[in-house]
Parts: C-alpha cells; sequence; structure tokens
C-alpha cells in the first residue's frame, strides 16, 4: 500500500513462533494447526475513530454505554493531544476550541474521504472498516481481512465471514461515511451536532472529487475535464463486471490503446480490433463467470427466507436482510442465462461490448488532441502519468498463498522477493517477474534473474506441470478457493 502511495500505517517486522494455534482456514469442517507469529507495524499514532466511543453515553437500543462515560476531562484531553500532536497547523490558526475542533473534524473527513477514493481506484477492499479500525489521521489502519480484487465485482467481499456484505468493495464509501457520523457523535458536544453535520454533507462531494481525480488519470485524460467523464468511467466499470475483466490489468492495459487519428481509417479499425483483443484476454471464461454467479445459499433456504420476506417481515429482518436476497436472486438469474450460453457466444458478446466501449474511449481521447500541436508528445506523457497510477502488480490472494506456504516449509526468499517486486508495482521487472520456486536454478544472489534464465524456468515449469504464474497475471484457477476471514 505504501509504495502505490496509499495512506498507511507501516510493517516493521514479522516474528513467527513454533508455538501452533488450530485453525479451520477454510471454514470446511477439516481445522490444521498454523504457526503462530506477531507483525509489529508502525504508525505516529494508533489512535482511532473509536478510541473517543470510551466516552459515548448508553445506546438507545442495547443499553450499553463506553467505558469512560461521564469523563469529559479525559476526552477534552485526548482532543487536544491529537490536535496538537498531529494537527499543529489547525492549533496555531485556530485560537477558538469549537472552530479549531471543527476545522479537526473536517480534515479528518478529507482525509478519510481522499483514502477510500484511493482504495476504490486500486482495487483494495479492507474486510472491517468498523469505527475501531478507522485513524484518526486517515490512513490504512488494521491489515486483517484484507484483499485486492482480482475480477471486478462492485459486490466483491474479501472478508468471507462477513455474510450479510456490509463491507463489500462499493459499500465502503458509505461506511467510512457512517463511521465519520459515529466520530461526531463521540466528539459532541466538543463538536457541536450541527457543525459536525454540515462537514459530513460534505463528504460525498469530496470523495467524488477525488475518485474522479484519480480514474482520469488511471483513463490518461489529463488536459480536459468533460461532464461525460462520469459516464466513461461508469460505462467501462460496468463493461468490466458484465465480462467478468481484471481490474488491475484492464487498467494498466488501457495505456496501449493509442489516440485517435483525425479521421477514422483502416489502422484506426486495426487499433480497436487489436485492443479488443487485448481486454478479451482479462475476461472471465464461461466457466469462470458460472462459479462467481452460482447461489452461496442452499436454495431452499432461499425459498424458506422468500416466503418469511412475506409472511413474517419481522422474523426475517432478524435473521436475514432484503439486500443479501436480491443479491443471491441475482446471482441465480444471471447463473441461468450463462448456462444457456456458450464459451463462442460468450466471447462474441464480451468483444462487442469492449469493442463499444473503446471506441467511445478513443472518442474522449479525441478531445484530448484539440488544440493540441504535438500528438506524439501528449501520448507520451499520457502513457506515462497512466502507468505511474495503474499498478502493474498488487498483492493478490495467490501470491502471499505461495510465499506462506514457502514461509510455512522453512523457505522466506518467496517472501523476500514478494517484498521486492511490490516496492516498484507500476514497474516492469525482468527477472522478478515469475516466483523463486519456479524452476530449479533458484534466484541470484541478488534475488535477481536476466531474461532468458526466467525463459528457461518458464520452460522447466512448463515440462514438469507446474504453473508459472507471474506476478502481473489473472489468478490462477486454485485461488478462487482461498477463504480470508
Amino acid at each position: 500500500m505504501f509504495f502505490l502511495g496509499i495512506p498507511t500505517t507501516r510493517a516493521g517486522s514479522v516474528v513467527t513462533s513454533d508455538s501452533k494455534v488450530l485453525r479451520d482456514v477454510y471454514y470446511s469442517g477439516n481445522p490444521s494447526y498454523e504457526r503462530c507469529s506477531v507483525v509489529l507495524r508502525i504508525a505516529p499514532t494508533f489512535l482511532r475513530f473509536g478510541s473517543f466511543e470510551i466516552f459515548k453515553p448508553a445506546d438507545e437500543f442495547t443499553g450499553r454505554q463506553g467505558p469512560s462515560y461521564g469523563g469529559e476531562e479525559i476526552r477534552g484531553q485526548m482532543l487536544d493531544y491529537v490536535i496538537e500532536t498531529f494537527y499543529p497547523e489547525i492549533q496555531q490558526n485556530y485560537p477558538d476550541r469549537v472552530e479549531r475542533n471543527v476545522a479537526f473534524f473536517t480534515e479528518v473527513m478529507c482525509r478519510t474521504a481522499q483514502l477510500v477514493a484511493q482504495w476504490q481506484c486500486v482495487g483494495f477492499c479492507h474486510g472491517v472498516l468498523n469505527t475501531d479500525n478507522m485513524s484518526v489521521l486517515g490512513l490504512t489502519l488494521d491489515y486483517g481481512p484484507y484483499g485486492f480484487m482480482d475480477r471486478f465485482d462492485p459486490n466483491f467481499i474479501c472478508n468471507a465471514s462477513d455474510n450479510s456484505g456490509r463491507y463489500s468493495y462499493k459499500a465502503q464509501p458509505a461506511i467510512c461515511r457512517w463511521n465519520l457520523v459515529k466520530l461526531a457523535e463521540a466528539l459532541a458536544p466538543e463538536l457541536p451536532t450541527d457543525r459536525a453535520k454540515a462537514v459530513i454533507d460534505e463528504y460525498l462531494d469530496q470523495f467524488n472529487r477525488s475518485y474522479l481525480e484519480n480514474m482520469r488519470k488511471k483513463l490518461g485524460l489529463l488536459r480536459k475535464e468533460e461532464p461525460e467523464d462520469e459516464i466513461l468511467i461508469t460505462e467501462l466499470l460496468r463493461t468490466m463486471h458484465d465480462t467478468g475483466a481484471d481490474f488491475t490489468n484492464t487498467f494498466r492495459s488501457l495505456s496501449q490503446i493509442s489516440c485517435p487519428s483525425e479521421r477514422e481509417t483502416e489502422q484506426d479499425k486495426e487499433i480497436v480490433k487489436k485492443a479488443t483483443e487485448l481486454f478479451l484476454a482479462q475476461c472471465a471464461s464461461l466457466e469462470e463467470l458460472k462459479s462467481a454467479n452460482t447461489p452461496t445459499m442452499d436454495p431452499r433456504e432461499l425459498a424458506m427466507l422468500l416466503s418469511m420476506a412475506q409472511s413474517n417481515p419481522t422474523l426475517f429482518e432478524m435473521i436475514s436482510d432484503r439486500a443479501t436476497i436480491a443479491r443471491q436472486l441475482d446471482r441465480m438469474s444471471k447463473l441461468k442465462v450463462l448456462m444457456e450460453t456458450s464459451q463462442e457466444e460468450l466471447r462474441a458478446r464480451q468483444a462487442q461490448e469492449w469493442t463499444s466501449w473503446i471506441t467511445l474511449y478513443r472518442k474522449r481521447l479525441a478531445c484530448e488532441l484539440e488544440g493540441q500541436s504535438d500528438v506524439q508528445v501528449l501520448q507520451e506523457e499520457r502513457v506515462r502519468v497512466m502507468n505511474s497510477t495503474n499498478p502493474r502488480v498488487v498483492l493478490r490472494n495467490y501470491i502471499a498463498q505461495n510465499a506462506i506456504e514457502a514461509a510455512e516449509n522453512g523457505d522466506f526468499s518467496e517472501v523476500q522477493r514478494v517484498l521486492k517486486v511490490l516496492e516498484k508495482p507500476f514497474s516492469s521487472q525482468p527477472g522478478l517477474e515469475l516466483p523463486a520456486w519456479v524452476g530449479s536454478h533458484g534466484s541470484t544472489a541478488q534475488g535477481e534473474r536476466d531474461e532468458r534464465e526466467e525463459q528457461e524456468q518458464r520452460a522447466s515449469a512448463s515440462s514438469t506441470g507446474i504453473d508459472p504464474v507471474p506476478y502481473d497475471s489473472k489468478p490462477p484457477a486454485w485461488a478462487r478457493q482461498i477463504c480470508v476471514t
């Protein structure tokens, strides 16, 4: 996350013990022993939104109150400490206490909105975004069941124990806003309710501005800001979702689409055709889409809940929710269509969708050229910005799992190799494109290999039946079985 340019706490070290703990990592009823480990994390402060909730009054539904309820003086001291230590410019510029606190809350709101916008733009899902996992400094905090999306899905849930999808990818911006509301409640009356509401009302605009700014860079739209840009981005995400395209690799591939010529030529048609083929390589197969859209709920359970929603809504709300049922029904509907579709029909439909979007995209790129004298310079700048904004490599689950399994066998070379690759996520790194375990040569003293050696290792892996998946590749089929909770 740090090398992706996203505000974050850091990991200083990890210590692995010979002690073991029993874990059912797949929730399959087959527990196994895993080594215990301790990660030392580093941050300017680990104070969170939830740190101020220890002063909350009794909840109207549960009757529970914060352990330090009534400690108004302590809350004031905590707030003073945070602002004086970590926001000294606010402390200096606002002599009035109320105005100071409002300025502090505004800054926390802005940092939070910008942070979640950055998460959304790299396909990062936190997994447990409660108030105790939100930093008062706007840093990514508490790496528990997190994950980067592979196939784009707005309903992506990285935490397998989040059955309701409360912390799904698409829910993150709204959840962060909800957490700001809770922080404001915890700071009252130090932070007047009406002033806090006015700040929170600005959150969505701040998020949208940050998100659009990042997305324009990802699409190489650098010269102009057009009203239709939001539609172009929405259509891109819809096409990615419909075709099951890989999130990271699709964005990375965008820079390979060149700006159009003044009038359409045969060369332009060929460019669109090649670009379509490029994106088709990132799309899901029919079997992958069937697997992705298979309902996770037993049909009998779903039928029972649907009946209960009609006959006894109160009981239904206690044990389920309409959003969960809607997701299951949507999966069933999509699966039915897929069952009646052949791989050839799917591929033709995917090609048509991508051709339509690429044509729309190149039309928007033509607007960037208007009034520009040197198209080549613009194209080079566009590629440079896009390739420094769209990562080539992120820490996908299968990459982490390979490193974990090697480390469990006493070999930490893959951990070191992955760390090295992730330090330059936007760059091509010849000699570091494949896992260290591929082939029989091992890595050199510097942990790098030349391209010829890499080709040899690919051939070696192919002959032995091992699937050498490069770090910048779509995940292998077995990665879908990884369960993070």
